[in-house]
């Protein structure tokens, strides 16, 4: 198969499981701590695990870390086997039909993107014999394959890896491309939510895309979000007739909306002078990395957690 163009996204529908690989040397990083590396004041990883926050079960295959959401951990063996087997690794972990496979340094997945893998990896499951696709993947601008933002079926992921394994004695080393070859693929073009990680000019584009005008308040209110465990759909567009309409002015649409979140975590919190002065704290903090990283000359730090 070659591409796929679904008419909508699609709703939410049967169980799904994700496993995201967040190993790897970073080598054109100079070494950096990728997944931790911050884009909108979160962590690469962190906004990967928000985009499939829906997984009935979440493996990071990865020396274990801090994270906004709990998950499962995995590790290959032995540790920096390459993607073939860490993947493998997390498949031990998960039990549903459909998997979504990431990297984690993808800083444009969203819950949108997940659904649209999802439903049309559901939509070809009507689909008789060889006819069913194996996998749903996205394409980059180039037409390049991005085989780790994708949803697959888990037990042709299986019978290939154990194939590889068989005909290889074993799958540490073995490059993505010997597993995709062998499935039967569906391709759907998607330039942003593709765009990965991989150099310091990837990270300061998306960096900067992220404070381009259409893009920089939700961004602004996901991180706050993410930040305080708030999972709340906020109509931000009433919230802001409603900060105009008060302050007669919305020169500064995050103070307000921030304003706000900070008073639903403090609630959800119980209350209190404590609650609210550690919501505060946490949204502060994130603020001035959200501005750390738009000073010139200031070098990409990793998450310190």
């Amino acid at each position: 198969m070659t591409a796929y163009e679904p008419p909508g996204t699609p709703g939410p529908a049967a169980p799904y499981d994700a496993v995201v690989l967040a190993g790897g040397a970073a080598r054109r990083l100079g070494g950096a701590d990728k997944p931790g590396l911050r884009v909108g004041g979160r962590p690469l990883l962190d906004r990967v695990l928000a985009a499939c926050a829906t997984a009935t079960t979440t493996v990071v295959v990865a020396e274990p870390r801090q994270t906004a959401r709990p998950v499962e951990w995995a590790r290959e063996e032995p540790p920096g086997g390459g993607p073939l087997a860490a993947l493998d690794a997390g498949l031990r972990h998960v039990s549903a039909e459909h998997v979504m496979v990431l990297s984690a340094d993808l800083p444009f997945l969203d819950e949108a993107t997940v659904r649209r893998l999802l439903g049309a990896l559901r939509t070809g499951d009507a689909l008789q014999g060889p006819a069913r696709p194996d996998g749903v993947l996205l394409t980059d601008p180039d037409g390049r394959d991005q085989p780790l933002v994708a949803a697959y079926h888990a037990d042709a992921l299986r019978r290939e890896l154990a194939a590889l394994a068989v005909a290889h004695g074993g799958v540490t080393g073995l490059p993505l491309r010997r597993l995709t070859a062998a499935l039967d693929l569906t391709r759907i073009s998607d330039p942003v939510a593709s765009f990965d990680c991989d150099t310091w000019d990837d990270i300061a584009a998306a960096r900067a895309r992220i404070r381009e005008h259409g893009n920089v308040l939700d961004e602004w209110i996901s991180a706050v979000k993410d930040e305080l465990g708030i999972d709340l759909d906020v109509d931000t567009g009433a919230l802001l007739d409603v900060a105009r309409d008060a302050a007669h002015s919305v020169a500064r649409p995050a103070a307000p909306l921030t304003t706000f979140l900070v008073g639903y975590a403090a609630a959800q919190a119980g209350g209190g002078p404590e609650a609210v002065a550690e919501a505060s704290r946490k949204a502060t903090a994130l603020a001035l990395r959200w501005a750390a990283e738009d000073t010139p000359d200031t070098k990409p730090t990793p998450d310190a957690g």
